[in-house]
């Protein structure tokens, strides 16, 4: 193995296994297969995630894998859970026989299987445990939680780690972020960077780039699974179905409410909203209590205003409230003895018992208002909705006539949030089957192409690598556009220099070729490089700001023997810089503010190289030095063209601020991982560095093909060309355009003959 070749396979996801292997034979008999195969894959891990639905098994599985570290390791096991979770795991565990401690203050830990809530974790000090396991992990949702924060900081050196929740929203990134950093995978903010693109003017919203969604996926799969029912995985016992779901909506008049308390509309926005629901308190509660009451079974009643529980407990006969003020005993208490039917009816809010809890017993539900959180009606309707629940479940939504129907809006946003997850479950499977079956998974297979014509040879592969086969000393010039470190990704490969985890990475990768140009250009002959200044983000970088990217190139080339020859600056408009990139830097409303945060437009840089100081073969013009102007330009004949001084004005001004940016060759094929902002080099830089620093029948190189602007030119204006490129689509249509070149220049020559 070379050393390019060594440095790409660190580039290649390769999550390192701190866990040991284990015959799932040696498990407890009671798990299913299912979970047998998931335990032993999260214990060869040592640090891993599961995301199973409700009822799967998440708690089974974790007192499993502990019990088997503890078997190995004779060192304590601590299982953070929800309040009251702790008490049902005991249950569990039972089931199991396995012994499990509840604890709440260091000295009540044991060697073996410990327990406690999230509320107490600060009383300990973490590091008494060989492993650490989340129940209900997605509280590390919040970036800036203080949960989150805390364990990430406090768990860094524990050995084993396993994180257990629900299927997470997919377009919840931050809580996939905080997962991979909490299990050490790597940093929220490096995952961001690497597979994501901030669209600028919100900072909070991050798009996963398109070249990356295979990528991101196999990824997340690198460490974690994601199942929505064992029968996906192939698994055909046991069977696993859930219920009927029925959605009752009950739409409550306020036709005696005094008109001047009443909306004449309905309430739109969040504070009307809120204000529609305080004004329909009594009329809400009377109806859920009418509910409730008229049941012969036992119901759990969600509300989210401390008004709406006082009136629900005085309304609702044989009822328990539940309050963020009630102490944790009375909360662990209630929701327990709910779950052994002691409790008729249990009055709570989303926040406190959303999570964690398993009440199969119970198929009845009111909510007595909603909050704005789908995700929060969503998972306490999984407390109930679940799989092992034996019953439809019953789900009544009060709401008052001037909230409007929301039964429509909740269904709409419950078959999304559906979607979304089938979606993700979906592009994990095969990852994740693989990796329960302990198969080699490989996205990373690399193949070649070269097409050789008379002016040109195109070249489909890795110019790193490709690069090697061209002969020392054969190229006259090389321009090219390389991908600007990691702000534009191209593609999935881990060849694609712009597919890199940080900007340190690129520069890593890009020397490799950066060697391989000085052996291959002529002495005393150049290389142009088309770049810009790179912005800093502030959830990448730390800091918004920008990143002298042209510097480290001029560093990068000199520190392989070439000589820094000359930098040209493009000019680009800035307000299309403004209106595609939301820059703050460019805002008008920021240069208002506070213009302390304003800077210029960002405009393009060709930085040019020269090999040594001797030119063996002049660059010479003896009939005198004219522009070039293609074939197709519209206000420009033969017989008009300038020579000499006016021309070399251009040439010579640092700023060249007559180039077209839209005269760019047709990008051609629709490419569903490009992003849209990514276009060719601009044909007049081409023709003007060509133009420049090379004579006729020479041969111009680039080592980033794309869509072939570079040898295009060259060919057009009677020199030769070589291109490397990597991503097959651009290599397609770089074909295409050259082809349709020479078919152009077959016509034009016939035309000549005629005449």
């Amino acid at each position: 193995m070379n050393d390019y070749q060594k440095f790409l396979s660190t580039k290649t996801k390769n999550i390192i296994e701190t866990g040991f292997e284990i015959n799932k034979s040696e498990l407890n008999n009671l798990l299913f297969d299912f979970q047998k195969d998931i335990v032993c894959w999260a214990l060869k891990k040592g640090k891993a995630a599961v995301f199973a639905d409700c009822g799967l098994g998440k708690g089974i599985m974790a007192l499993e894998f502990a019990m088997q570290i503890f078997k190995k390791e004779n060192q304590p096991i601590l299982i953070i859970a929800p309040l009251a979770v702790s008490r049902q795991f005991k249950k569990e565990s039972k089931k199991l026989n396995y012994e499990i401690n509840i604890i709440s203050e260091q000295n009540e830990i044991i060697n073996g299987l410990n327990i406690t809530n999230y509320e107490k974790i600060d009383k300990f000090n973490l590091d008494s445990f060989i492993g650490i396991i989340l129940d209900e992990s997605s509280i590390l949702k919040s970036f800036t939680g203080h949960y989150r924060n805390y364990l990430i900081e406090n768990c860094r050196n524990i050995k084993y780690k396993l994180c257990c929740t629900a299927t997470p929203a997919p377009n919840d990134y931050m809580e996939l972020g905080n997962h991979a950093e909490f299990l050490d995978v790597c940093k929220r903010n490096e995952m961001l960077s690497e597979y994501f693109i901030h669209d600028g003017g919100d900072t909070g919203k991050w798009r996963l780039k398109k070249a990356c969604n295979k990528l991101f996926w196999e990824f997340i799969a690198s460490f974690s699974i994601v199942m929505q029912n064992p029968k996906d995985f192939g698994y055909e016992k046991p069977s696993f179905e859930l219920p009927k779901l029925n959605y009752i909506e009950h739409i409550i008049s306020l036709q005696n409410k005094p008109v001047e308390t009443l909306f004449h509309f309905q309430a739109s926005g969040l504070q009307e909203r809120q204000k529609a629901r305080k004004e329909s308190i009594e009329e809400r509660t009377n109806a859920a209590a009418e509910i409730v009451n008229s049941m012969n079974d036992i119901c759990l009643v969600w509300c989210g205003l401390n008004e709406e529980s006082e009136m629900l407990k005085n309304k609702i006969e044989n009822s328990v409230e539940i309050k963020g003020s009630d102490s944790d005993n009375h909360k662990e208490n209630s929701m327990l003895d709910f779950a052994e039917n002691k409790i008729k009816a249990l009055i709570t809010k989303s926040k406190i018992s959303g999570f964690g809890m398993n009440w199969q017993n119970c198929h009845n539900m009111v909510f007595v208002g909603l909050s704005d959180s789908f995700e929060q009606l969503y998972q306490s309707i999984r407390r109930c909705w679940r799989f092992g629940q034996k019953k439809e479940v019953n789900v009544h939504i009060i709401v008052s006539e001037t909230e409007g129907s929301v039964l429509n809006n909740i269904k709409r946003k419950e078959k999304d949030f559906k979607n979304m997850v089938f979606e993700m479950a979906n592009k994990m499977q095969d990852f994740n089957k693989k990796s329960l079956k302990k198969e080699v998974i490989n996205l990373n297979d690399y193949q070649t192409k070269t097409i050789e014509k008379k002016n040109y040879t195109l070249i489909l592969g890795d110019s790193c690598e490709e690069v090697k086969k061209i002969k020392n000393e054969s190229i006259d010039f090389s321009i090219f556009s390389p991908p600007f470190a990691e702000l534009y990704q191209y593609s999935s490969s881990i060849r694609d220099m712009g597919n890199a985890k940080n900007y340190d990475d690129f520069f890593i990768q890009f020397n490799f070729l950066i060697s391989e140009l000085y052996r291959i250009i002529k002495k005393g002959r150049l290389i142009s490089v088309h770049c810009i200044d790179i912005p800093a983000m502030k959830e990448r970088d730390g800091y918004i700001g920008l990143k002298d990217f042209p510097g480290d190139i001029i560093r990068n080339f000199q520190a392989v023997g070439f000589i820094y020859h000359s930098r040209h600056i493009i000019w680009k408009d800035p307000l299309i810089e403004a209106t595609r990139t939301k820059a703050i830097g460019l805002m008008h409303k920021q240069l208002c503010k506070d213009s302390a945060m304003s800077r210029a437009g960002l405009p393009d840089y060709l930085l040019t190289f020269r090999k040594g100081n001797d030119n063996e073969v002049l660059i010479s013009k003896p009939n005198g030095f004219k522009e070039y102007y293609g074939k197709d330009e519209p206000n420009i004949s033969k017989d008009k063209i300038e020579y000499s001084h006016n021309v070399w004005r251009k040439y010579a001004s640092p700023i060249w601020s007559d180039i077209r940016q839209t005269y760019t060759l047709n990008k051609g094929e629709k490419d569903n991982e490009s992003e849209k902002h990514i276009c060719p080099l601009q044909l007049d830089t081409i023709a003007r560095a060509i133009s420049l620093w090379t004579n006729e029948n020479e041969t111009v190189f680039t080592p980033f093909l794309g869509i072939g602007s570079e040898i295009y030119q060259a060919v057009k204006m009677n020199r030769k060309g070589i291109g490397i490129e990597l991503k097959e689509s651009y290599f397609r249509q770089a074909v295409k355009n050259l082809e349709s070149l020479e078919k152009e220049e077959k016509e034009k020559d016939l035309q000549m003959e005629l005449f």
